[in-house]
Order: C-alpha cells, then sequence, then structure tokens
C-alpha cells in the first residue's frame, strides 16, 4: 500500500514541476473565472476502523484494510476568487478483515473468528475549497467539510449476526473530510491530483452478543484521487 501511494505521490511531483517550468505558456487562463465547472474523478483509497473499547483488553480486534477506488463527478462554484465550494456525488468500495481475539469470552466459536466486511458506498461529500494565487500552470488548494454516505451492502436489519458469521453495519455513515491537492494546467485538460481523509462522526456498528467488548466503530480513510476537468 505505501508503495502504491509513493509512485502515485513522485508522479504528482514530476507532474507539478513539469507544470511550473517557466519556458511554457498559461494554460486555460480563463477558466478559473467560470461560475459553474464540472468534472469527473478516478482514484483509491484505504479505509479503516477505529475501534473503542468499553473495557481494558490487551487483546483487541485485529482490522486489516484493503485497498479499494473510487469514482464520480464534481460541481464546483465560484464564491470567490480563491474560495469555491464543491459537491463531489461518487461511489467508493471498501474491504475491512475483522479477527475477533479466541480469548473473548463473547466469542463462541473460536474456530469462525474473521470477518471479511466489503462494502460499497454512495458518498456525497460536500466541501468548500481554499486555493492560493495561481503560480504559473500550478495551483494548490485545501478543502474541508462533511460528507454522507449510504452503504448499499448494509445488513443492518438482518437478523442475523455473528453467530451467523455476519458482521454487521449501519446503512447511513457521517463524516468529516479534510483534504489539499494542487491543480495543474495541462495543454488539452485540466489535472487535479488530490488527498482526502475521512473521520466518521458515528458509531456504525450493529451490537450483538459477539460485540459488547467494542463500544464504537468509526470509519477512516484516506483517499487519493485524480480530477479531470
Amino acid at each position: 500500500m505505501r508503495k502504491r501511494f509513493l509512485i502515485v505521490s513522485l508522479i504528482a511531483i514530476t507532474a507539478t514541476s513539469w507544470g511550473q517550468r517557466s519556458n511554457a505558456p498559461e494554460y486555460h487562463k480563463k477558466d478559473d473565472d467560470y461560475l459553474l465547472r464540472f468534472g469527473y474523478y478516478l482514484g483509491i483509497n484505504h479505509v479503516n476502523f477505529k475501534a473503542e473499547y468499553t473495557r481494558y483488553t490487551l487483546d483487541q480486534m485485529e482490522i486489516q484494510p484493503q485497498l479499494g477506488f473510487n469514482v464520480g463527478l464534481f460541481a464546483d462554484l465560484r464564491i470567490l476568487d480563491n474560495i469555491n465550494l464543491r459537491i463531489e456525488p461518487g461511489m467508493f468500495t471498501s474491504q475491512r478483515n475483522l479477527t475477533f481475539p479466541e480469548n473473548w469470552p463473547e466469542v463462541r466459536n473460536p474456530d469462525n473468528r474473521l470477518r471479511e466486511v466489503k462494502s460499497t458506498y454512495i458518498r456525497v461529500p460536500l466541501v468548500l475549497k481554499f486555493s492560493s494565487n495561481r503560480i504559473h500552470n500550478v495551483r494548490p488548494f485545501v478543502v474541508g467539510g462533511v460528507s454522507t454516505s449510504f452503504n448499499l451492502s448494509s445488513n443492518e436489519k438482518s437478523r442475523e449476526d455473528n453467530d451467523s458469521g455476519q458482521f454487521r453495519l449501519r446503512t447511513n455513515m457521517n463524516a468529516f473530510e479534510v483534504g489539499l491537492g494542487v491543480e495543474l494546467y495541462l495543454p488539452f485538460f485540466r489535472l487535479t491530483p488530490s488527498v482526502r481523509g475521512i473521520f466518521s462522526m458515528q458509531d456504525e456498528i450493529v451490537p450483538d452478543d459477539w460485540t459488547v467488548a467494542i463500544q464504537s466503530l468509526k470509519t477512516q480513510g484516506v483517499f487519493l484521487n485524480f480530477i479531470f476537468q
């Protein structure tokens, strides 16, 4: 996972250096004056759980996040020269493999401790983007806001629980989002690599007899997106 992020970061740094070449003309000079702009994004994510426990225990649940992907659209509304309001409806996938500790008294079947939690979310972030002044063909920015997500794979209302091998999550997730990125003005389009952190506001676990030691389980993740416009 770290190697993949390092490779993508190196690509972004190389593209940024290219955009700052003094001998390159300034591309898309009028784009920033548009009231509305649209585009789409593709990317990858690394989504984990932050677990808090109801009692002190040396043996905590093992959480192994897997790589997921993101895809979506965005609409950007210019409020001021350096402030934009952006909505980014899209979809992302995630998988988190959870293993209950064998010595938890709630674990009734030590041979059935692994849960593969696969999820597909519809996610709608609403963020403010604060940009610096344009530096030739480069424009850094930071974003902050909130998002709501709908878990299409949720089994919140299922009667089957961990006794049947089903780890249940709630359907809705609300989160804070913060991030940074850089807009690259290329000859034929604008490319925007960005990194976004998401932090769930509420507990997502649907409790049962196996999870009494878990006080809360909240999604936290890092999204790496490439925006095209």
